[in-house]
């Protein structure tokens, strides 16, 4: 079954543990953010860091705009 994720290896991952708690990341959780691999210890972790980091990119890049 296809994802729409890039296939990823836990290789290339920039961190051993998951930010968010604390455990080692797994192979499954994998997601790329401004170019580097980084791991989270599952996909719900991965999609909360999603959220958050896009949330803040958007808020940047909105006052970015406004200051352009």
């Amino acid at each position: 079954m296809a994802t729409g994720r890039p296939t990823l290896r836990i290789e290339d991952c920039v961190n051993d543990v998951c930010p968010w708690s604390g455990k080692p990341v797994s192979e499954d959780s994998l997601t790329v953010y401004r170019g580097a691999v980084m791991g989270f210890c599952n996909p719900g972790c991965r999609d909360k860091f999603e959220a958050a980091a896009g949330a803040f990119d958007r808020a940047l890049a909105a006052r970015d705009d406004d200051n352009g």
